[in-house]
Formats: structure tokens, C-alpha cells, sequence
């Protein structure tokens, strides 16, 4: 089996357009990787630093509220307050459009499908006020710009973010021999979670050559890592635990704690066999099959492993494998990936999601995507999504994305395209006589639409 580019844009990228025409081969995928990022400057989304300072000035305004709490002043600042985050609950729904027309109208869709697959392997979001609306933000500063290099600098981009510090309760833990431990004893603890998930989720896997005195080591290590809306991430001396301490056995820091000690234990677990294991493995489930060839796999990790973890030298192995190309198209596409795939395929105008106000939003995307099962930018665990196809292959997911199909479209599109024209623009090669039969005999436009975006052929990557 060999490359298909049809196939390339369907399994690899964000489906069929029919005014962008798919990589001719593998080099030019990769290629795209090292382009210009032209989607970020069409479709701008937010950098965390400059999300940063909502949180400056949402700290601001309540910690002035505190005092003024009652007064006509306080009345002020508490419609303030009110202002800040309605706008940055405006801007969330916005930056979800921002996703799927970068989808859209992509002219390097592998990107876009990297950028969702990291986003979800570093999972994280804000658990209360501001934050909550700081995921897009975060990917953009943090995911985007990392993910074609080594995996090393990824993992400290994504572990060591305010963001995840904040998410996985980092900022909350301290040692018990640090200087604030011992100064209010019983106070300040030591919390596992970042230290698990790193070792657990993010690097050796939940199988890897790991314990639960390396998990606690870890947290040692890690304490001192803390967020703060102005400096963004903060190594706090007086909340680390002096060292040394040892994780996988090998010993880090020491008397003098610093965020150096926590950068070189992340470079060795991105450099250790277990995490080129593990992440050959989810790249091959979640690109090309729940139940991939185990060649593949291993052809993945030997290029993790031969590149020290060159990212684009592990993409390329699997983009090379003969079994990245099989006909059979057996993974089902997650919510997200369905609404986009399908905005591509009408190719929809910019316009059209750009002039939507977030009530809009939410019709159209947010609240359909939700009934589907995927609630956007609001995570269940530090997991993320959901891997199998029986998570998506529910009777309410189901006729979520039959009624998505039928309805959404003709609002997104001022004149839907003949059904005909569109099963063979969609699916390409790929159609069946079943699916091109039923979109020439539907009674409506709508309906024809509806029946090729809810086909198996189009469901599936």
C-alpha cells in the first residue's frame, strides 16, 4: 500500500476541499510543517501572554472589590468585573471558530490534526474565572509553535505552563522542607498530580518503569513551580523542597533548588525507550487505527528513538509505513474533527462563522458538538478524549450529527452545492454507489447534504 493522496487529506488531514488540492506525496506534508504559520495570522488567536493580562486585571479589580464591597464604588467594579469576563467568554467562542476555519481553509491540514492531537495529549483548563476561557491561548503560545521539533521542548512548553501548573494544582504544592513548609508546618503539602501525569499520561505511559516513589520524587522536584498572572510561569525558591532528589534513578537538584532541575529531569523522560514507546503508539491509534499494525509502531519508535525525538523524523515514519495507507478507513471521526471536515468540504466562506455572535456559536457548533459528546475545551480528566470509536458511536452522538448534518449546513452556506456534485466532492474515490444514489434522489438540497455528511464514508478517517 502505498501514499494516496486523497486518503492523505481524509486520514492525516481535515478532509476533502473542493478548492484545495491535497499533498501529491509525503515531503510535501512534512514540508507544510515548516511553512509559514499563515492560518495564525488569517485566524488569530489570542497568545497567552497577552491573555495573561485579563488575569492582571482581573486580580486587580478583585482585590479591590474586596475592600469596596457595598459602596457605589464597589458597584463599579463588580460590573467591571462582569465586563472582563463576558469578553473573555466572547473571545472563548470566538477562538473556537478560529479552530475550525484555520480547518477550513488550511492549505497544511497536518498541522491542524497535530495541533488537536498535542492539545489533547497535554490536556489542561482553567478550572474557575478567567482561566476557564484559557485553553486556545495556551495551545497557541504553548502547542503550536512546539510541535515539529524535539519532544523534549514540547514537554517543558506544555508541563511547566501556567496554565497546567494551574490545572494539575501544581501551584499548590509545596515541600515540607521547603522554607514556607517549615516556617507554617501543616499548611503547605505536597501534591502528586502534575508529577503522576507526567510520568503517567505525558511521557513513560501508564505501563513504563515507573513507581510511586518515583511519582513522589517527581513532586519533590517539581515543587517551586508555580503561576502568576503577571510573571506567567514562576519558580518559587521558598516553596522547593531542597534536594536531591531521585527519579527512574538518576539524582536531580540539590541544596539550591532552581527550574533548571525540573527542565533536565523532563529532557531525560522525553529521551527515555518507554516514551518513544508510548507515543509511537498513540500517534499510530489516533491517526490511523484503535488496533494499529504493530510494525507501525515500531517503525514510529525506532525514528522517536534514531532522532532523540525529532518530532517530524517520528511523523515521517508513520506517514512512510505501508500501513498508514490501508483502504480500510477504520477510525471514527471525533466531533470536532466531523464539524470541521464537513465546513471543508462546503467550503465555507469565513464570513459566515466570523459574523456569528456567541449565542450563534453555541447553536451551531458548541451545543451540537456537546450532544455528540464533546463538550469543547472542557475536559472530563488529564487524559483528554476519548481514543475508541464506541465513545462516538452512540444513538444520541448519532443522531446529533444526522440532525447537525441536515439543519447546519444551509445555515452556513448562503446556497448549498448540488448533492451530486458534493458526495464526489467530499469523499472523492471513496464514494459508494449507496451514498452517490441517495444524494441524487433526496428531495432537497439540505437533504442530500445531510446524507453524505452522515454516510459511514464520510464519518470515518
Amino acid at each position: 500500500m502505498s501514499f494516496d493522496p486523497t486518503l492523505a487529506d481524509i486520514r492525516f488531514g481535515c478532509g476533502l476541499s473542493p478548492n484545495i488540492a491535497p499533498a501529491d506525496n509525503v515531503e510535501s506534508i512534512l514540508a507544510g510543517l515548516q511553512a509559514n504559520d499563515r492560518m495564525s495570522v488569517r485566524f488569530p488567536i489570542e497568545e497567552f501572554p497577552e491573555f495573561r493580562k485579563r488575569m492582571v486585571e482581573r486580580e486587580s479589580v478583585a482585590k479591590q472589590l474586596r475592600k469596596l464591597r457595598g459602596t457605589e464604588e464597589g458597584k463599579a467594579l463588580t460590573k467591571q468585573m462582569r465586563v472582563l469576563n463576558k469578553t473573555a467568554r466572547v473571545d472563548h467562542f470566538g477562538w473556537m471558530a478560529m479552530h475550525l476555519l484555520r480547518r477550513t481553509h488550511s492549505k497544511t491540514p497536518f498541522v491542524e490534526r497535530l495541533e488537536g492531537f498535542w492539545a489533547d495529549h497535554f490536556t489542561a483548563a482553567g478550572k474557575a474565572g478567567i482561566l476557564r476561557r484559557a485553553v486556545s491561548p495556551y495551545v497557541q503560545s504553548a502547542i503550536r509553535p512546539n510541535m515539529t521539533g524535539q519532544f523534549g521542548d514540547l514537554l517543558v512548553a506544555a508541563v511547566t505552563h501556567p496554565l497546567m501548573v494551574h490545572y494539575l494544582d501544581q501551584n499548590r504544592s509545596a515541600g515540607p522542607n521547603s522554607v514556607n513548609g517549615k516556617r507554617k508546618p501543616g499548611k503547605f503539602g505536597l501534591i502528586e498530580n502534575l508529577a503522576r501525569e507526567i510520568l503517567e499520561l505525558h511521557t513513560l505511559g501508564v505501563d513504563g518503569p515507573y513507581t510511586q516513589g518515583d511519582v513522589v520524587e517527581l513532586a519533590k522536584l517539581l515543587t517551586g513551580l508555580t503561576m502568576q498572572a503577571k510573571q506567567g510561569r514562576h519558580f518559587q525558591k521558598n516553596l522547593a523542597e531542597p534536594g536531591p532528589e531521585t527519579v527512574l534513578g538518576k539524582s536531580y537538584g540539590g541544596d539550591n533548588p532552581h527550574i533548571r532541575d525540573i527542565e533536565a529531569v523532563l529532557h531525560d523522560l522525553a529521551a527515555h525507550p518507554s516514551t518513544a514507546r508510548h507515543m509511537a503508539r498513540k500517534l499510530a491509534i489516533h491517526f490511523v487505527s484503535d488496533r494499529p499494525d504493530p510494525d507501525l509502531i515500531a517503525a514510529i519508535e525506532r525514528a522517536w528513538r534514531d532522532s532523540n525525538g525529532h518530532l517530524t523524523e517520528a511523523y515521517r515514519a508513520m506517514l512512510m509505513h505501508p500501513s498508514s495507507w490501508g483502504a480500510e478507513r477504520p477510525n471514527v471521526k471525533r466531533p470536532f474533527d466531523f464539524v470541521s471536515s464537513a465546513a471543508r468540504a462546503l467550503a465555507v466562506h469565513p464570513r459566515s462563522i466570523q459574523t456569528l455572535d456567541e449565542k450563534e456559536l453555541k447553536q451551531r457548533l458548541f451545543e451540537p458538538m456537546r450532544l455528540m459528546g464533546h463538550i469543547w475545551q472542557k475536559p472530563s480528566g488529564p487524559d483528554g478524549l476519548e481514543e475508541a470509536d464506541s465513545a462516538w458511536i452512540t444513538p444520541q452522538s448519532i443522531a446529533a450529527r444526522l440532525q447537525w448534518s441536515v439543519i447546519v449546513p444551509r445555515l452556513l452556506v448562503p446556497r448549498l452545492p448540488d448533492p451530486r456534485v458534493f458526495v464526489e466532492t467530499a469523499l472523492g474515490p471513496h464514494v459508494t454507489e449507496t451514498v452517490r444514489f441517495a444524494a441524487g434522489a433526496a428531495e432537497s438540497r439540505a437533504d442530500g447534504i445531510g446524507l453524505v455528511l452522515i454516510s459511514p464514508a464520510f464519518q470515518r478517517m
